[in-house]
C-alpha cells in the first residue's frame, strides 16, 4: 500500500462525505437564513421559531435525498472494499 492509493481512498472518503452532508446543511442553512430574515422583519426573537423550522425542514431533506445517500454509501463502501485486496497485496 503506497502513499497514493492511501491519499485516492481519503480524497473519495472526504468527497463522498462533503457530497452526502451538502443537501442536509444546505438545507439548514436555507431555512436558517429565511427564519432569522423574517424574524428580523417582525422583530420577533424566539428562540424555538428558529429551531423548529430547521428540524423539520432537515427531516423532510432526510425523507427526500436518504436514498440517494443510502445508495451513494453503499456504493463507495463496495468500491472501498472489492479495491482492498489489490491495496493490501501492492503493499
Amino acid at each position: 500500500m503506497n502513499d497514493a492509493s492511501i491519499m485516492q481512498i481519503v480524497t473519495q472518503m472526504m468527497l463522498t462525505g462533503f457530497m452526502l452532508c451538502a443537501p442536509i446543511l444546505a438545507t439548514a442553512l436555507a431555512v436558517g437564513f429565511a427564519v432569522s430574515l423574517l424574524q428580523a422583519l417582525t422583530q420577533i426573537q424566539d428562540q424555538t421559531l428558529s429551531f423548529v423550522p430547521k428540524i423539520i425542514a432537515v427531516g423532510v431533506a432526510l425523507l427526500v435525498s436518504g436514498n440517494w445517500m443510502m445508495h451513494t454509501i453503499i456504493s463507495f463502501t463496495e468500491q472501498t472494499f472489492a479495491r482492498l485486496p489489490s491495496l493490501l497485496g501492492s503493499g
